[in-house]
Order: structure tokens, then C-alpha cells, then sequence
């Protein structure tokens, strides 16, 4: 029995040493490459950089459409995908009844949570830009991608709010509160810091996505803006944004990266060094906003 104790006390701490290799080696390979790009990149990161439009000469080029773009396009997955999630996960966690086809919602769900994205764009093409005539706009784009990021949502609404202990939905419902008011007033803002962490995840991955966009159209030369979405004349607001054609972050650097000159790598790098800060400012914001709401709320 000794034995067998001392060979599973070496197994534990081999395995913890592997892992802990692992790890490490994973660390150091993405810092690596983080600092690489970083070196490349960041003398090229300037004001101009950023208000410029893409150019055929490298030194005055510029993400100016890129980031644009790709602030719309998030824009119209958050404005589609959060209230839709959120409302989706809540009915499935406290209003729908626990059946066999409870069960197949869930389990679909959870698997297309894990398709690959080229499988939404696909269907997206032949869906919004064929048969609803959509184009190649924004509003195809970020229905796409909220379609992408919709089951993510989903998902950590449910695990939020199953961290909800028992006891305050019986202290609401002992108090004469009917379950919508029980869901408003305490399920929701107890779980929230939960639920827009997923939230804030779900955009930094919408945000980073390319084989989607690619394939309903994003362009990967385009040197104008989408159209202002507030004029000087009435009707003062316009939608026309929503239709016009677009590019991002992820396939504006595609598209320098495909080119021959090293000058344009070097704007690749700057492009992907603000896109990866871009990503590191969402997340961030995750781990705040949920640290937040935990130290608000306590139980």
C-alpha cells in the first residue's frame, strides 16, 4: 500500500512538472511573437496611422476604414446578439420546463458554440446576401457575427445565473415577489458581473474574426467610410451605414501582409499590435467589470 502511494506521490509530481513545461514554453512562444510584433510595429503607430486610409504606397497608409469598420460591425453584433443572448439563457434557466426538448436546445447549443466560423459565413452567404438580398454590408456582416457569438452568450448567461445560491430566490418568493420580479430585481443583478464578462469575451472574439466576413463580402481595399449615420437635414438620423460595403482590422492586415513589400509587414505588425490591444482592453474590461459586481453584490 506504501508503494503504491509513493508511485502515485512521483506520478503527481511528474505530471505537475510536465504541465508546468508546458505552460511555460506556451508563455514564453506567445510573448516571443508578442514582442516581435511589438518591435516591428510600434514605430509605424502614429496619428496619421490612424486616420490615414489604406494606400498603394506603404509609408501613407493608414487603418482609418479598417478600425471603423470594425467598430460598425461590432456595433451591430452587440446591438443584435446581447439582448437576444441574455434573454435566450434566462428563459432557458428559469422559465423553460426541464424536458427532452429543453435537453436538444441545450445540447445544439453547446455544439454550435464550438463550430468553426467558416461554417456561419457560409451560411450567412447564402441566407442574408442571397436570399434577403442584404449584400455585402455591415448589417450582413454583424448579423454574421452575432449569430457566431450568440451560443458564447447563451452559455455564461446559464452559468451565471446557476451561481445564484437557492436561498434568494426563496427570500423573494417568501416576500410575495412573482418570478419575473424575482429575475429583474435579484437573479440578473447578481449574476450580471458573470454575464457581461461573457459578453465582453463574445466581442473581443467577434471582433478578431476574419473567415466570416471574408466570405460574405468584406472588401480588402476600401478607401472611404460608411455613410454618417446623423446629417445637417432632415430626417437628421440615416441607416444607410447599415447597407454600405465595409473592411476590418483582421482583413485589413491580410491584405498587407499578402503584399511583397516589407514595408507593408511592417504596417501588418502596427495593425495587429492595435488590434491585439484592442482585444487585451476588452478583456481587461471583462475581469474589472466582473470583480466589480462580485465586491457590489455578496451573499
Amino acid at each position: 500500500m506504501k508503494q503504491q502511494v509513493e508511485k502515485l506521490k512521483r506520478q503527481d509530481s511528474v505530471f505537475w512538472i510536465v504541465g508546468l513545461l508546458t505552460l511555460a514554453f506556451a508563455l514564453i512562444t506567445l510573448l516571443s511573437l508578442i514582442v516581435d510584433m511589438a518591435m516591428t510595429g510600434w514605430p509605424r503607430i502614429s496619428s496619421e496611422f490612424f486616420m490615414n486610409f489604406p494606400s498603394r504606397f506603404p509609408e501613407k497608409a493608414g487603418i482609418l476604414s479598417a478600425w471603423v469598420g470594425s467598430l460598425c460591425v461590432v456595433f451591430v453584433t452587440a446591438f443584435l446578439a446581447i439582448p437576444l443572448g441574455i434573454a435566450s439563457g434566462v428563459y432557458l434557466e428559469e422559465y423553460s420546463k426541464k424536458n427532452i426538448w429543453t435537453k436538444i436546445i441545450e445540447v445544439n447549443i453547446l455544439n454550435l458554440a464550438g463550430i468553426p466560423s467558416i461554417t456561419y459565413g457560409l451560411m450567412a452567404l447564402g441566407f442574408f446576401v442571397y436570399h434577403l438580398k442584404l449584400g455585402q454590408s455591415i448589417i450582413t456582416a454583424g448579423m454574421t457575427l452575432g449569430l457566431l457569438v450568440l451560443p458564447i452568450i447563451i452559455v455564461t448567461t446559464r452559468e451565471a445565473i446557476r451561481t445564484i445560491p437557492a436561498h434568494i430566490r426563496e427570500a423573494s418568493y417568501s416576500l410575495g415577489a412573482t418570478k419575473w420580479q424575482t429575475t429583474w430585481n435579484h437573479i440578473l443583478p447578481y449574476s450580471s458581473g458573470g454575464i457581461l464578462t461573457g459578453v465582453v469575451i463574445a466581442l473581443s472574439r467577434a471582433i478578431g474574426e476574419t473567415a466570416p466576413l471574408i466570405t460574405v463580402g468584406a472588401l480588402t481595399f476600401i478607401a472611404f467610410l460608411p455613410t454618417a449615420p446623423v446629417m445637417a437635414t432632415p430626417p437628421y438620423v440615416s441607416a444607410q451605414w447599415l447597407l454600405d460595403p465595409y473592411t476590418v482590422m483582421p482583413i485589413q492586415m491580410f491584405n498587407w501582409v499578402s503584399r511583397p513589400q516589407e514595408e507593408f509587414h511592417v504596417n501588418a505588425a502596427a495593425a495587429g499590435l492595435v488590434l491585439l490591444s484592442m482585444t487585451l482592453i476588452l478583456n481587461a474590461t471583462a475581469i474589472f467589470i466582473r470583480y466589480r459586481f462580485r465586491k457590489k453584490y455578496k451573499w
